[in-house]
Parts: C-alpha cells; sequence; structure tokens
C-alpha cells in the first residue's frame, strides 16, 4: 500500500502540539512498517534530525505559499502524481478534491466554538486566526468526506460527534503519548548544566504561557502572586515562565497591576526538545490550568519527569490525568493557589502525586499510538482489495 502522510510543519524550528504528534506517528512507523511504502508530504526545509528517510519512507517537499493554497491545491496534486492508496492529514484540515481514502486526525474543534467574531478577539497571534477561520470554513466538509476520523481523547470524540451529528464509529479516539526522555532518571549532570545555562533558580513553578487566553496565563500570575503573599516557608520560589517575551510578560502583568511581581517571574522563551525535559525535572510543581484541551501532553511530560501537576477539571484533562494530578476549577484562582499551598506544605500529597503521576504516564506511549493508526491503515487496506 501506498500511504500519504501530510505533516506539512514538522520541520519548523517552533513546533506545536500537532508538529510533535506527527512526527512521532512517523518515526514510529518506521520503527514497526517496512511493507507499506510511505510518502510524507511536507513544507520545504528537510531536517534529518526530525525525520530520517528509510528506504520505504519518502519525504517530499512541496513549496510554499498560504495554507489554503498549499493544502487543496498543491498537496491534493503530489497526492496523485505519487499515486497514494491513502492519505493521512494530520492537523485537522485537508484537501477536499482527493479520491482516495481519506483519514483525518482532528485533534479538537475549538476553532467551530462559540462565534466567528470571538474567534477573530481572541489573544492569538494573526497567523492563527487566520487557519482557525480557515479551518472553522473546511472543516464541516471534511468531516464529512474522510473515511476515517482520529481525534485523541474519548471527551473530544463524543464532543465531535455531537457538534456534527455524526456515527461514532467513523470516529476513534487515539491518545496522545510521551516519548521515554521524559522521566524522572535523568542524567544528573544534564541537569546541573541546564540549570546553570539558563540560571534556573533552586525552586520554582513551571507554566507554559501563551497570549493565547485558553492556555489561562493570567491566572496562572494571579495565583502565584497571591501564593507569593500567603507562603509561610522559608523556601523562595519563583514562576518560570516558557513561551514567553518581556514585552509579553510587561504587557500582561499592567493589564493585571501586578507588576512588582515582575522580580519572581523568569523568561525561558523557546526551549529545544533536547533540554526540556530537565526543565521539567528542576521544577517544583507544574501548572497547566488551560480553559479547554483536546488532549493536554503537557501533563503526562511533567509527570514522567517526577513532577506534580495542577491542571483543570474540565475537558480532557481529567481524562489524561486522571487521579494523578491536583484538579482545580481553571476560572477560580483561588483554587489554584490553595493548590500550590497544599502541595507545598504537604510533603505526602505532594509525594503520592509524583508516583502515581510517574505510573499515570507509563499509559501513553507514542508506539501505542501508532500502532493504533497503522491497524486503521492496514483495514482500509483490506476494503481497498475487496
Amino acid at each position: 500500500m501506498r500511504i500519504g502522510i501530510e505533516a506539512q510543519r514538522i520541520f519548523r524550528k517552533h513546533k506545536h502540539g500537532m508538529d510533535r504528534v506527527a512526527v512521532e506517528l512517523i518515526n514510529n512507523l518506521q520503527k514497526m512498517d517496512t511493507k507499506n511504502e510511505y510518502f510524507i508530504f511536507v513544507k520545504p526545509g528537510h531536517d534529518a534530525e526530525v525525520i530520517k528517510p528509510t528506504p520505504n519512507f519518502k519525504i517530499i517537499e512541496i513549496s510554499g505559499g498560504p495554507y489554503p493554497l498549499w493544502e487543496q491545491y498543491k498537496l491534493a496534486r503530489q497526492v496523485k502524481a505519487y499515486q497514494c492508496d491513502v492519505l493521512h492529514c494530520t492537523s485537522n484540515t485537508a484537501p477536499l478534491f482527493v479520491n482516495i481514502p481519506l483519514v483525518t486526525t482532528l485533534h479538537d474543534i475549538i476553532f467551530m466554538e462559540g462565534s466567528l467574531m470571538n474567534l477573530l478577539r481572541s489573544g492569538a497571534m494573526p497567523y492563527q486566526k487566520f487557519g482557525n477561520v480557515y479551518r472553522r470554513m473546511i472543516v464541516p466538509n471534511i468531516v464529512k468526506k474522510s473515511t476515517k476520523l482520529i481525534t485523541v481523547s474519548n471527551f473530544e470524540k463524543e464532543n465531535i460527534s455531537s457538534f456534527f451529528k455524526m456515527k461514532n464509529d467513523k470516529l476513534q479516539a487515539i491518545h496522545n503519548g510521551i516519548g521515554p526522555q521524559f522521566t524522572s532518571q535523568i542524567d544528573a549532570q544534564l541537569l546541573i548544566e541546564v540549570r546553570q545555562k539558563h540560571k534556573l533558580p533552586e525552586h520554582y513553578f513551571l507554566h507554559i504561557a501563551n497570549k493565547d487566553p485558553r492556555k489561562n496565563t493570567k491566572m496562572v500570575l494571579k495565583g502565584f502572586n497571591q501564593f507569593l503573599k500567603k507562603n509561610k516557608l522559608n523556601t523562595s520560589y519563583k514562576l518560570v515562565l516558557l513561551g514567553y517575551t518581556e514585552g509579553d510578560l510587561k504587557e500582561t502583568l499592567n493589564v493585571l497591576k501586578l507588576e512588582g511581581l515582575e522580580q519572581s517571574v523568569v523568561l525561558l522563551g523557546y526551549i529545544n526538545d533536547a533540554e526540556l525535559p530537565a526543565i521539567y525535572a528542576l521544577s517544583d510543581l507544574f501548572l497547566f490550568p488551560s480553559l479547554r484541551e483536546g488532549f493536554g501532553i503537557p501533563i503526562i511530560e511533567a509527570m514522567g519527569c517526577g513532577v506534580p501537576v495542577i491542571t483543570s477539571n474540565n475537558s480532557s484533562m481529567p481524562e489524561v490525568a486522571g487521579e494523578a494530578a491536583h484538579l482545580i476549577h481553571s476560572n477560580d484562582e483561588n483554587e489554584l493557589t490553595h493548590g500550590m499551598l497544599k502541595i507545598c506544605n504537604d510533603k505526602d500529597y505532594k509525594t503520592k502525586l509524583i508516583t502515581k503521576g510517574i505510573e499515570r504516564s507509563k499509559h501513553f506511549t507514542w508506539q501505542c499510538m501508532a500502532s493504533k493508526v497503522l491497524k486503521i491503515y492496514q483495514e482500509l487496506d483490506l476494503k481497498l482489495k475487496n
């Protein structure tokens, strides 16, 4: 079988969650399938450190252009040229005019929820707004056209099924995973080097910050500010933010009238994949009180690294975290502060979360994810032959 996989953005420097899922899918398929032929359709910039071509995996670079043009016209032409039997599009959208079985991974339908005006007013970057409007326009047709739909949690499966009033047999939930590098047994020398390189404080809480309101960075800052006022321990804590610039922080603190908090916040910007597990492992607590997630990979990454997690009790997060995280209402900063204080003051509770988190993280592997996707390809192959 000749399988096409759309993975257009996997070679960009700052990868998003969907990009990482596509990379892990391809890397794990390479390990388990030497029989089928794969054509990986990407935008130019092939990096052999991300995906290494093998005899049955070919990287097909398709020149750039606006996202809709690349997908609807350029990708569709190449899929036909390479005579693919099946096309798997990995990031919510797909070309409408391909006449072969289509598998689409629909990570979530956040872009379908609420009004179009709210989508345009969101704090997301302009390119994200454009992408969300495009998705909102095309995804209803993609849902109808796709032979098989994959989503990343049972919560999202029910959400998609209800929203589009579709039969569940077309839609399958396949959990995301984490790699073996997210472990509590990270090399001690690496931890020392990463701490020194980034001038990390001895004790810190970690949060992946974002201007998108959905990631709830403003509430993290407010909750941490309360924590500093209420903390009676001798230990001094800082808040480390990944993905935020100095300008982002100043703007947010000005809006929240928390200018004095800046001295207690450390900005790391973008961290490469090799250092990320150490950044998790060195932290005392990981904060992920998102307003809405399709899955929430950072939850299990932090757990795998032996770090207690505070996350939200909405959407997919309870499904992912199980009983291994401290769950809060994502709109209640007092609950967030209480969680910080409880974990820092109650060593037994913290140890319990760490132990349960490490065990919980073992349930999510990329190998398991890829094997379930491969089974979908194999089932489609049988239908094509019959």
